[in-house]
């Protein structure tokens, strides 16, 4: 595999996804040394304070520009919600307890109002890439305990790489293969922005993951690298 650096390099977003939405920037954090593990309780103080701060998903200017987005490409954003979204909308009765990993960011996600996943990127073949599905890449994911291999509909906005499709819609659900695991230690982590949520509020969600990461990891190293449709 390149180096980090060459890898975050090579990582872009196709002119088709700016020419939908020129606003959007993605801010990618890869993190190495990382602790995989179970929810623990430096996990669940994130969690618990990311709770008790969620907003109204109805009422916040940077969840309706994602609703937005996603109707743009064919998506009805009530039958499938974009990440935070759908991550708000169970803050009241309690987010969910994965891992330690992903508890984290969804705790960042929820706090700062900003779509995030996170991907192990020790099964990533080839550079990252943002752009419009032709309809048919490989999407790999598990339906009733059996894997099973599915395509995203032509047009909708897909991440990517050289096996197919990591994550469907944008930020909506993330494929089997570069999921985090109990032994992921090097990842990936894709914060999504749009218009409301300017570069400053999207470095401070940045900070925030990689604090908590090399908090619950000491000894990590992190990079970063933000990425413009417009550009």
């Amino acid at each position: 595999m390149n180096t980090t650096d060459e890898w975050l390099h090579a990582a872009a977003i196709a002119p088709s996804v700016g020419a939908l939405r020129p606003d959007y920037r993605a801010l990618l954090i890869v993190a190495e040394g990382l602790r995989p593990g179970p929810s623990d309780a430096f996990s669940e103080e994130l969690l618990t304070e990311a709770e008790a701060k969620a907003c109204d998903p109805e009422q916040h200017p940077h969840v309706a520009a994602w609703r937005e987005a996603f109707r743009a490409f064919g998506a009805k954003p009530k039958r499938t919600r974009p990440s935070v979204d759908a991550l708000l909308r169970r803050a009241p009765d309690g987010l969910p307890r994965v891992d330690r990993l992903t508890d984290l960011y969804n705790a960042v996600s929820v706090a700062h109002v900003v779509p995030l996943g996170g991907e192990d990127l020790d099964h990533y073949a080839g550079p990252l890439r943002l752009t419009r599905a032709e309809g048919t890449e490989p999407f790999e994911l598990m339906s009733g305990g059996e894997p099973v291999t599915e395509n995203p509909r032509p047009g909708e906005v897909v991440w990517r790489d050289d096996k197919g499709v990591t994550c469907r819609r944008w930020n909506w659900r993330q494929c089997v293969r570069t999921r985090l695991t109990a032994r992921t230690t090097r990842a990936v982590f894709l914060l999504d922005a749009l218009g409301p949520l300017d570069d400053a509020a999207l470095e401070t969600a940045g900070r925030a993951l990689t604090d908590a990461l090399v908090a619950s990891s000491p000894g990590a190293v992190t990079a970063s690298r933000l990425l413009r449709a417009a550009s």
